[in-house]
């Protein structure tokens, strides 16, 4: 779709006129309302010019003798000199004796054009665009007093021929049939009128960040082949009182004008925060949202306008904002699966080169949890590692490679690990990959490397489940805390003591120790009771103890025991396969890189 551009002009140009204005009228007009200036001279100069008879008029005073040229155009003055024959030169030089050459300025007119005009310029236009402004915040008046309060969306017009449609958008089959009766409606409303269905006024996109919400929005437009309004919420946020409500209303009037259209406000939850409880909090975002409230209830059903609105924390919404008659629907967005995870790399492909042969199925199950933005990353980064090693177009290991450079960064070119240290991850990454093997109910072992990365890591271990999954078991969780455990227990089997090279895995043996015993119902002590409550599900999800201080002790004692049984687990599990452990190692602190398939060879030799 292409983007109507409409000029605009900022505050400063208007400023910028008033300022010339008052420029000029120093420059120009004071020079011309002030008398001349007085040049001074020398007596001698005086003397001379009375013998030539250039002299016009004179006034001498006690201290001073002040004179003009013969056409009086020019104003001197010089000092008194003791002159008895003075008087009877200037006569003789046919001299006019004036009383008052100098008449000085007004001092009422020198502050009246130096300081009260000029102030005069600045408040009168401060008043009328206060005066503006408040109208504008009130409802009333027809105009945007410097584009202000004017709504700063951007208008997309019809295109058939270019644009985003429900094919380029892909890992979402939910969330765009929910959309495509909208785009039904917006073909032809009559279907729904006749039997007297409405449509939802506003569709609220919900899911973590890159999942692909403002594509959707801009592949109903596409698809429905009408104009489109794209504006940010945090473009409302504005430094005047009553600006970002004057912003809304504005936007709902274009928006009426164009109907039918679509209406995309992104990041909504920058405005449509819920209110509190404090007196007088009146401030400029409550004002924009129940203007925002106002105007969705200002316009019918089939008006032809639709709202879409996404959010990352839909837990923040105003609930007035939520309710049916307002947002009616809400669609969520969410991280795709695998078969998800397939098409959307399928079609990030078609933009690049890639080998006929790529296996995306297997790509996409490396990808586990990623996001469409992410998949779009992973494609480009293979893309790019294909041109650094001068290939034309891109091939599985591009692909493969560019999911670990997302995951954990580049590899560290000039990180150069003793042979103590190099041996130590060894023993650490096989530890993990080697008690994740002999468990049951574990994902398969990928790759372990050792080759240092640009996010910090030594080395890691790459576990791929071979489909979604969508449930844990007890089981399964306690078995991922004693693989988090492996690396650590391995250090301490191979050299008797132990590293920081651990405290990423203690980090998430932890989380997932205590989201077991808070929140899965998996505590022996404490049943099926909700410790914590998770807060902004899509941005990380944090949690917040809902319990005492006594309780929280007995948490965090349950923690440490569930830990430590995991971590005995596992050293148990490396104890008994000791060979092999010192046999894996030492074959990775050689090679750097093995993948799967050879570990599992040498596991089971």
């Amino acid at each position: 779709m292409d983007e109507i551009k409409t000029p605009k002009k900022p505050l400063i140009f208007y400023y910028g006129i008033a300022l010339l204005i008052i420029f000029l009228l120093n420059a120009f007009a004071m020079p011309w309302l002030m008398e001349r200036q007085v040049k001074e001279t020398d007596y001698g100069t005086f003397m001379r010019m009375t013998e030539n008879k250039e002299i016009g008029s004179v006034q001498i005073q006690h201290n001073q003798i002040i004179f003009t040229n013969k056409d009086e155009t020019q104003i001197f003055k010089t000092g008194v000199v003791e002159d008895p024959n003075r008087t009877e030169r200037l006569y003789d030089a046919e001299v006019t004796f004036s009383q008052e050459i100098i008449k000085e300025a007004s001092p009422i007119m020198t502050l009246l054009f130096t300081w009260i005009l000029p102030m005069a310029i600045m408040i009168g236009i401060g008043r009328y665009m206060t005066r503006k402004l408040t109208e504008r915040a009130s409802g009333g008046g027809s105009s945007m007093m410097f584009g202000m309060g004017k709504s700063n969306a951007k208008v997309y017009v019809k295109s058939s021929s270019d644009g985003i449609r429900f094919t380029d958008v892909a890992g979402v089959d939910e969330a765009k049939e929910s959309l495509t009766e909208i785009v039904d409606y917006l073909h032809d409303p009559s279907i729904f009128q006749e039997i007297g269905a409405k449509m939802p006024k506003g569709i609220l996109l919900v899911g973590p960040p890159g999942t692909g919400k403002t594509m959707l929005a801009k592949a109903v437009a596409g698809e429905a082949n009408v104009p489109f309004f794209s504006i940010s919420g945090s473009e409302f946020v504005e430094m005047f009182v009553g600006m970002g409500a004057s912003k809304v209303r504005d936007l709902f009037k274009q928006a009426k004008e164009k109907s039918p259209c679509i209406v995309f406000i992104d990041e909504i939850d920058a405005i449509g925060q819920k209110r509190d409880g404090r007196i007088g909090g009146n401030d400029e975002r409550e004002q924009t949202l129940n203007q925002l409230l106002t105007e969705m209830d200002g316009f019918e059903e089939n008006a032809g306008v639709i709202i879409l609105a996404a959010t990352n924390r839909p837990d923040s919404l105003d609930q007035a904002l939520l309710r049916p008659g307002r947002f009616d629907r809400r669609v969520p967005v969410e991280l795709p699966d695998l078969k998800g995870r397939e098409e959307i790399l399928k079609v990030h492909a078609k933009k690049v080169r890639t080998d006929a042969n790529i296996d995306f199925n297997k790509v996409a199950r490396m990808a586990s949890g990623a996001s469409g933005a992410d998949l779009a990353n992973i494609i480009n980064e293979g893309a790019l590692r294909a041109v650094r090693d001068g290939r034309k177009f891109a091939i599985q290991a591009d692909l493969e490679a560019s999911i670990e450079v997302v995951i954990a960064g580049y590899e560290k070119k000039n990180a150069i690990l003793s042979d103590k240290e190099k041996l130590i991850v060894a023993y650490h990454e096989v530890g993990h990959a080697l008690v994740a093997a002999k468990q049951t109910n574990s994902a398969p072992v990928e790759k372990i490397t050792i080759v240092p990365r640009t996010s910090g890591a030594l080395g890691y271990t790459m576990q791929v489940d071979e489909g979604n999954r969508y449930l844990l078991s007890q089981e399964e969780i306690e078995n991922k805390i004693a693989t988090y455990t492996g690396g650590r227990a391995a250090e301490e089997i191979a050299f008797g003591s132990v590293t920081t090279g651990a405290s990423n895995d203690i980090e998430q043996a932890t989380k997932i120790a205590r989201a077991m015993i808070t929140r899965y119902g998996m505590s022996k002590n404490f049943g099926m009771v909700a410790m914590e409550t998770v807060n902004n599900q899509y941005l990380g999800g944090d949690t917040t103890l809902a319990c005492s201080a006594e309780t929280q002790a007995l948490i965090d004692k349950e923690v440490v025991t569930l830990v430590k049984t995991q971590y005995d687990k596992a050293y148990q599990i490396l104890i008994e396969n000791r060979s092999k452990l010192d046999e894996l190692s030492k074959h990775l602190y050689e090679e750097e890189t093995i993948n799967g398939e050879e570990f599992m060879r040498i596991l089971e030799a």
